[in-house]
């Protein structure tokens, strides 16, 4: 019989607990205490399937039976950065649930940066009625830094309300409706059209502090948001966050919304917290469902028991 551990950081791991054990009745469902722990090195050696989000890497090291890892976020860099990690497959998460929330997540930060969100509630805290013009959107251009299933879904909702589209990333790719740039020598020409940059990169060695003073700098600079606005979705150690607070105070950035942070949760004493025309989220834009995600991943395990091939698997090369 297998035994299947949940080992999440900052998430109630029974509601995952719960609904597997409603999908896998004849599998033995557990879960870390609110330290991350679970039970004995005896205990732990019997685990099969870890379900995870930000383990503890002393954990992870103990489970010297384990046979799949299941990543319950988009990203997979807090489990493929781990220290011994067991050489066995990633399963990280597509689904249309954690999709269509990303997707909304970047539309309603999109819109706020372009219908002037932050100066219409520095007017109503003000009791002040003036009207701000804002430019149309098929007069702005959004840069998708990240061109994978998030990227490509985010892309086409807003060129349905009227935003163009071009995209990024390390790898040539032809999509419809998007113009594509790849690779280094396309960076320098997709930063140059973008009034709008959503960064939805996965955390690897080439796109660790991309998101610096340098490329900031490249940005498109006068375009209709009087300024470019940057859009971090992705994973917080892809940024270099004294760069955006320093270009947000000095102009260089006309505004930004950050769902992602190096350090979580941001401390308090962050320069970021009162930068102007900043959006700051607490890590939100696509938190996982149970409800949505437990059918795919109790599926996944029930295919791989009868000697399926697995879905969705990471490449640990290339770090997504």
């Amino acid at each position: 019989m297998s035994a299947i551990l949940i080992a999440v950081d900052g998430w109630d791991p029974a509601s995952w607990a719960r609904r597997l054990g409603e999908m896998l009745p004849g599998h033995v469902i557990l879960q870390t205490d609110d330290n991350g722990v679970y039970g004995s090195d005896e205990d732990l050696a019997g685990i099969s399937h870890l379900l995870t989000w930000k383990p503890r890497s002393d954990l992870v090291a103990k489970l010297k039976n384990l046979q799949v890892i299941f990543s319950l976020g988009a990203g997979v860099d807090h489990i493929i950065g781990l220290e011994d990690l067991p050489d066995v497959p990633i399963v990280r998460i597509v689904d249309p649930d954690l999709t269509a929330r990303m997707s909304e997540y970047v539309a309603w930060q999109v819109l706020h940066h372009h219908r002037q969100g932050s100066g219409f509630a520095r007017l109503q805290a003000d009791r002040h009625w003036k009207e701000l013009r804002h430019p149309a959107a098929s007069d702005i251009t959004v840069g998708m830094m990240g061109t994978g299933v998030l990227g490509q879904d985010a892309a086409s909702v807003l060129r349905r309300i009227g935003f163009r589209t071009i995209g990024w990333g390390r790898r040539e790719k032809q999509l419809d409706g998007m113009d594509c740039f790849h690779g280094d020598a396309g960076l320098d020409d997709f930063l140059g059209l973008t009034d709008i940059l959503v960064a939805l990169l996965p955390l690897t060695p080439e796109t660790k502090h991309i998101l610096n003073a340098g490329l900031i700098g490249k940005l498109k600079k006068h375009g209709p948001l009087g300024g470019p606005v940057l859009i971090n979705a992705g994973r917080g150690g892809s940024q270099v966050e004294a760069d955006i607070n320093a270009a947000l105070r000095n102009g260089m950035l006309a505004g930004a919304s950050l769902d992602v942070f190096e350090t979580e949760p941001l401390p308090p004493g962050s320069p970021l917290w009162d930068a102007p025309n900043l959006v700051i989220t607490p890590h939100v834009a696509a938190v996982s469902s149970p409800r949505a995600l437990c059918l795919q991943i109790a599926e996944q395990i029930k295919a791989f028991e009868q000697g399926l091939p697995l879905q969705n698997l990471i490449d640990l090369k290339r770090g997504y």
